[in-house]
Formats: structure tokens, sequence, C-alpha cells
């Protein structure tokens, strides 16, 4: 996979919701409210709570991008989508850490920036994901790999994670 096929579907699809997003909603807004108002120890721990959850949630979208690349041989993006299913790492505790790192990246700069705004992209973020996921990708995902992908969805959660990894039974 080629270094660019990944940066194209990195840029347009995580990189737009968590990166430019963000940045038009603080700059089209009223701005940041670092620490949301709050003085002191407060904002100090919102801020790190913030700092925290974006790099929580870049590191684990590093880690699925990187999956997807050598494992699935494909990329993020629909239109080149994985040859192989993905179930190790962090898929082996839930069926969608791509999505909950870009949620955690939204949350992190709604703490981080003070910023209802993005508060609401991120649940917005969320409920999109939802609905695409119970009406488009679950259901394409069964066609393109079949059981192999149903015995996956049987054991792994959505959106909770497992607190042990699920291994296939192949």
């Amino acid at each position: 996979m080629s270094a660019w096929h990944q940066a194209r579907a990195i840029a347009l699809l995580p990189g737009t919701v968590a990166v430019v997003l963000p940045a038009i909603i603080l700059i089209a807004g009223s701005g940041p409210d670092i620490g949301w108002g709050l003085d002191g120890l407060a904002a100090a721990l919102l801020m790190a709570l913030g700092a925290a959850l974006i790099a929580a949630g870049l590191a684990l979208w590093l880690w699925t991008v990187r999956l997807f690349s050598r494992v699935g041989e494909g990329t993020l993006a629909p239109w080149d989508p994985t040859r192989h299913l993905v179930v190790e790492g962090p898929y082996a505790h839930v069926r969608n850490p791509m999505i909950s790192a870009v949620l955690a990246a939204l949350l992190g700069e709604a703490a981080l920036f003070g910023s209802r705004s993005i508060l609401i992209l991120a649940a917005a973020f969320s409920a999109i994901n939802h609905a695409f996921f119970l009406l488009h990708e679950e259901p394409g995902l069964e066609r393109r790999f079949g059981e192999e992908y149903r015995e996956y969805k049987r054991a792994v959660p959505r959106w909770i994670p497992r607190r042990h990894p699920w291994t296939p039974t192949r």
C-alpha cells in the first residue's frame, strides 16, 4: 500500500473531522475558551485531560491505520478498502477503534479548547457513524468477508471494548 494512498485517505476522512472542522469551529466561533472559564487547578485538569485524550486518540488512530495497511492491505477509505479482515490489536477488543480514536481526539479538543461546538460535533460524529455502521459498513463487511466477519461480529462489541482480546477460532 503506497504512502500516497494512506495519506489521501487520512487527510480526507479523519483529518477533516478531527482537524479541519474543529479549526473552522474555533476560528469562525468565539475562539477557544481554555479551561472553560475555570481557574487554577480545575482549568489545568481540563487542559491535561484534553491533551491526554488527543494523544490517546492519535496513538490509537495511528495504530489502526498501520494495521489496515500492514494486515488488511488497504486503507480506511471506502474507495480503497482492506483486502483482509483486521481482527488484531485494538480490533480484538472493539470493532471500531478508529472511530473511537477520532471521538477521543474530538472530546480532547472540546476539553482543551473549552468548546461546546466541538462537543456537539463529537456527538453528531458518533450518531452519524453509528447509523453508517448499522446501515452500510456492517452489511458490506458481511458481504465481503462472510462467515469470518459474522464470527468476529458475534464476539467483538461495536463500541464498548472487550476486557480480554478475542482470538479467531481458525
